[in-house]
């Protein structure tokens, strides 16, 4: 007589888990192969889930998957520690119908990618090692803090247009805050008539302190630069025209493997200067850069490009050809897309770059 079975198994199958993760609680969608098991929320803790798929679904294979977002990485690296199979996902390529859009709420975005999912129409974005996200965070915040200080330079010119104070032709011409500069801001022109002296004098207060955080993380920088892990890739990157320290490091922290990219192409998609295409029947239309970007690499790619061409002949002769036939913004970008091919071909094949030999 055949003994029943008293423990539950389901060895050999799927299970598909479709995440909405916010801060304090996540919306849950598990279908099996054949059909929908349940939707519910549950606390932000991947222990949790793992415990509830444990209980229901011993034995299984699960697939999970959520929307990149505000939380960062730290979901994936849990899940997955776990044992689950996870996808870190770009909202916009989760197939999403005309209902969806109107009736949008936790329980259908979770259903959506659960079923996306499960017919495995997702293709999960790059995932950081928590080594390079970390080194990511420190080149970002260096950004960041530039474009504070930037933000605080207008301030205080703003403030010396509006009491009426001008600035000696010395430094009018100034980009930089020089500390003849800030000397006289502090001595005489927060003195001047009329002037707010204690609110000008704690915005040059900020603006300093933001100078010192500034001088601060790039040294720390210049000293990740050196390490091992980015060493020779630095010596490569930079042989590029136009490419220096910080923007070296940038694309380094952000790509961490150009092996990742399949063709230059790919690898000039990522950092978003391809145009966008509207094509149907025989009519083809190209458009503007598309939308979809890495914002600091592409805005670091096109500041590169206008050194680059003042530096490798070939790029200057490009440049020189596109200017007759376009205007010189949109002349800039081709050359950062020629840019962009010259730092795929040095990472990739390990080659300092030769200056007017690649095309």
């Amino acid at each position: 007589m055949q003994e029943q079975r008293k423990e539950l198994s389901f060895k050999g199958e799927s299970i598909y888990v479709g995440i909405d993760v916010h801060l304090k609680s996540w919306s849950v969608t598990i279908l099996t192969e054949h059909s929908h098991h349940k939707t519910f929320s549950q606390p932000a803790e991947a222990a949790k889930l793992w415990s509830y798929l444990k209980t229901f679904f011993p034995g299984a294979t699960y697939y999970s998957a959520y929307e990149a977002g505000f939380s960062g990485w730290w979901t994936h690296y849990q899940l997955e520690s776990l044992g689950l199979k996870n996808q870190v996902i770009n909202a916009a390529d989760v197939p999403t119908t005309g209902k969806d859009r109107l009736q949008k709420t936790d329980s259908v975005d979770s259903r959506k990618i659960a079923r996306s999912l499960r017919a495995k129409e997702l293709k999960g974005i790059h995932v950081p090692s928590p080594v390079t996200l970390k080194d990511r965070s420190v080149v970002r915040m260096r950004d960041s803090v530039v474009k504070a200080q930037s933000r605080l330079k207008q301030q205080i010119k703003m403030m010396l247009h509006f009491y009426g104070v001008k600035i000696p032709s010395s430094f009018s011409k100034n980009t930089n805050l020089t500390k003849r500069y800030l000397h006289w801001l502090r001595t005489e022109a927060s003195r001047a008539e009329g002037m707010s002296t204690q609110a000008f004098l704690f915005l040059l207060d900020e603006y300093e302190s933001k100078r010192k955080s500034l001088l601060s993380i790039t040294r720390v920088i210049k000293q990740l630069s050196k390490e091992e892990r980015y060493g020779k890739n630095m010596e490569l990157i930079r042989s590029v025209p136009g490419i220096g320290l910080i923007t070296g490091i940038t694309f380094l922290v952000e790509i961490e493997d150009i092996a990742r990219f399949s063709s230059n192409d790919k690898f000039a998609g990522f950092i978003g200067i391809i145009p966008s295409c509207h094509s149907s029947g025989e009519n083809e239309n190209k458009g503007e850069m598309t939308p979809r970007r890495q914002a600091s690499l592409r805005a670091n790619l096109i500041e590169s490009s206008w050194v680059a061409v003042r530096r490798d002949p070939a790029l200057a002769l490009a440049f020189k050809r596109y200017c007759r036939r376009m205007e010189t913004n949109k002349a800039i970008v081709r050359i950062a897309r020629r840019l962009a091919n010259r730092i795929y071909f040095v990472l990739l094949k390990q080659t300092k770059y030769a200056y007017g030999v690649l095309q």
